[in-house]
């Protein structure tokens, strides 16, 4: 039998489910979310750890275009048997990500944001103003807009809302970066009328009084936290995609090597590894020179003793 290939690097729900690749059912997310909904729910978790693709699922399963295609995609999954289908394909959703604003000046970091925001514009027919009040109450208007278009408040999808932040921190431009990023996200998520309800992603809990400053109606869901834990991989997961692809030999040497984070009181392993280590077929550290981990060597280069002591 032909085994199903594997989204090594795939974040795209669609091409995933549409392509036959192998799929972890992570759908029930949605269901958790719909049953704890808050106005801004801000999910902060490590890198590779399937964060877009959530993010992208949730777009597809809640956006009002294409709606009856994309109710396709969820046919066989956990949540087509509960209750919350009838939420599927019924709000205009607003979805960004800025996980590849990563620039070492605030020019560059304002321009490609800009044009990120312009590309959202554009789906509507819409212009984006150059003026700066209009760039940071870009979200807040296109909400407004697509209310009027479709009588239905929006959802609002943030990916790696701090990539940003902490591009500018370690590139020195922090202060202009803060700035402008807090209005922003203050304008689109505190006090919209037309907002039913947003999601954040990022890697990052960045202190509220720097980001978050006024948003009183933000939850904020950690990995201590044994809400929403749909990111990374279950041992019962790891076990299942093991068993289909034959290598289910390899078990304890994979739990000794991958089996290294705990979300609330579940273990789980990095997705990035498991994929990886059963395409190649090969125990090795998958997880090196995958991301930056700038902020990390600041850290330890500027540490003192508290550092050093909360470290051992």
């Amino acid at each position: 039998m032909v085994k199903k290939k594997l989204p090594a690097g795939i974040d795209d729900f669609k091409k995933i489910i549409e392509n036959n690749y192998y799929f972890a059912d992570k759908s029930m997310f949605i269901d958790e979310l719909l049953n704890k909904k808050s106005e801004v729910t801000l999910l902060p978790r490590p890198r590779r750890f399937g964060k877009t693709l959530n993010m992208s699922m949730l777009n597809y399963f809640f956006n009002i275009e294409d709606r009856e295609l994309n109710k396709n995609l969820f046919n066989d999954l956990n949540i087509s048997n509960t209750d919350k289908m009838i939420y599927q394909g019924e709000y205009p959703v607003i979805y960004i990500s800025l996980k590849d604003i990563k620039v070492n000046n605030w020019e560059l970091c304002l321009e490609k944001f800009i044009g990120l925001i312009k590309k959202e514009y554009k789906k509507y027919g819409l212009i984006l103003e150059e003026k700066r009040d209009a760039q940071e109450n870009s979200l807040l208007n296109l909400s407004e807009h697509l209310y009027e278009k479709y009588g239905k408040k929006v959802i609002i999808l943030i990916d790696e809302y701090d990539t940003p932040l902490v591009t500018a921190h370690s590139q020195g431009y922090y202060d202009e970066a803060i700035f402008f990023f807090r209005n922003f996200l203050s304008a689109a998520l505190k006090g919209n009328p037309y907002l039913e309800f947003a999601v954040l992603t990022g890697i990052l809990r960045i202190a509220k009084e720097s980001i978050f400053s006024g948003l009183n109606n933000i939850t904020v869901s950690t990995i201590l936290d044994n809400n929403f834990n749909y990111f990374g991989l279950t041992e019962i997961e790891v076990e299942e995609a093991l068993k289909y692809y034959e290598l289910d030999y390899e078990l304890e040497e994979i739990k000794k090597w991958y089996n290294g984070y705990k979300f609330g009181d579940k273990l789980v392993y990095n997705p990035w590894s498991i994929i990886n280590c059963i395409n190649n077929k090969e125990l090795n550290p998958y997880w090196i020179n995958t991301s930056d981990n700038a902020l990390i060597k600041q850290l330890l280069a500027k540490n003192d003793k508290k550092v050093l002591k909360s470290w051992n």
